[in-house]
């Protein structure tokens, strides 16, 4: 775990993304972050070892504790964030549930959306009530009726925006200053924003955490999790993970900070194709409906405006046809890996059953307002021109096939 030192962060997010957390005197003057892969650190000196197990001075004793390649990347997101505080984990969903059970005890209750990431969801519905915990999952886009039930008491407050895979969003600084006069905390997953489109402590959360498998790795090689925010929150979450050792490898950790100097590069890039590709299936008619914040037809497209720089590298898609149709498409694609995942630099789809909800039941997704139709586009760094094209060629063949379909 890393906390803000008393220097000041310094620079805009690029100059960040590559510098962060990686100043100070390296092994033979190495101007990588090294890979430490050592279990334990030894002392000759038992009473600086003992300062350093109380904390009392910088050091590590154990990996599974604090290590310093991870040490390194909690730095660069706490940076990035500008928070006070970070700690990292195992796996994003390792982040969100150590952080969940570190907060709530049994006979609190948190409010959330419907429509959050899947296994988030589960969590929800499934492993909270089980601890005593009640959770409260409203309608994403009814703000005043999730004001109403946050009015009704809770503990947690947790929130996703966008949100995972219907790209809704939610008026952040809104709901945290309510729940923050209801004596809730704020959770924040930035997954889909990442630091650079959105910083969600700056508009009134609490806690801020982020899936770093996805865009802050961006090379779909590491798996990663970290929660950032105020200390003394990020303190009681390290304790939790400490003891029950879902801790970061320093291996991933490595990997994770080598991706993310090209951060602000890869989302920047990202952000512009996605908003080309959004119109462009906007325009197609083998297409239903489209889901991203930068279209003007997003319904909380003003609120995306206000509180993010840049609208994302995510978006989705309903087409004609229903689920057959999607399973004749997605093959059709040649720019694409039809798989489990987001946030890379090539680009990746799938529809919810297979990736964000493979978890969930098609009733259940169907209560969160996922269609089954609907196919998630992660967008890579890949020539966007190119891009368009596969999906046009992909849109046009299945849009012929069910038009022959149609007229047997």
């Amino acid at each position: 775990m890393r906390r803000r030192s008393g220097k000041k962060d310094h620079g805009g997010l690029g100059t960040r993304s590559v510098w962060a957390g990686e100043k100070g005197k390296r092994w033979e003057g190495a101007t990588q972050i090294p890979v430490v892969l050592s279990v334990a650190f030894g002392y000759d000196d038992v009473n600086q070892w003992l300062d350093v197990a109380q904390g009392k001075a910088p050091g590590h004793i154990y990996s599974r504790n604090t290590n310093p390649t991870v040490a390194a990347f909690e730095e660069k997101v706490r940076n990035l964030e500008m928070a006070e505080a970070a700690t990292s984990f195992s796996s994003g969903m390792a982040a969100i549930s150590n952080t969940l059970f570190a907060l709530l005890s049994p006979g609190d209750r948190v409010v959330s959306v419907k429509d959050t990431y899947g296994g988030t969801n589960k969590l929800f519905i499934e492993i909270l009530p089980r601890f005593g915990i009640e959770a409260a999952l409203c309608d994403t886009t009814n703000h005043q009726a999730i004001e109403g039930v946050i009015g009704q008491g809770c503990k947690v407050v947790y929130l996703e925006s966008p949100t995972n895979p219907t790209i809704k969003v939610v008026d952040l600084g809104r709901l945290a200053s309510v729940a923050h006069r209801h004596g809730a905390l704020v959770v924040v997953d930035n997954t889909f924003a990442t630091p650079i489109n959105q910083q969600p402590l700056s508009l009134g959360a609490d806690l801020v955490i982020h899936s770093a498998t996805k865009f802050l790795g961006g090379h779909a090689d590491a798996l990663g999790g970290v929660v950032c925010g105020a200390a003394d929150l990020v303190d009681r979450i390290y304790h939790f993970r400490e003891i029950t050792g879902a801790c970061l490898d320093p291996m991933a950790a490595y990997l994770l900070l080598r991706g993310m100097k090209t951060l602000q590069l890869r989302i920047q890039r990202q952000n512009e194709s996605a908003l080309k590709i959004a119109r462009f299936l906007e325009s197609h008619r083998a297409v239903v409906r489209v889901f991203y914040p930068g279209l003007k037809s997003h319904e909380h497209y003003a609120i995306a405006r206000r509180q993010m720089r840049g609208f994302g590298g995510v978006l989705s898609f309903a087409i004609k046809g229903g689920f057959d149709s999607v399973k004749s498409f997605l093959p059709r694609l040649r720019h694409a890996h039809l798989a489990a995942n987001l946030g890379a630099v090539e680009t990746v789809a799938g529809p919810p059953a297979t990736t964000s909800h493979v978890e969930s039941s098609k009733g259940e997704r169907a209560a969160a307002g996922i269609p089954e139709a609907l196919i998630r586009y992660s967008v890579g760094v890949e020539d966007v021109e190119d891009l368009i094209a596969d999906l046009s060629q992909a849109l046009d063949k299945v849009r012929l096939t069910n038009l022959r379909s149609a007229r047997a």
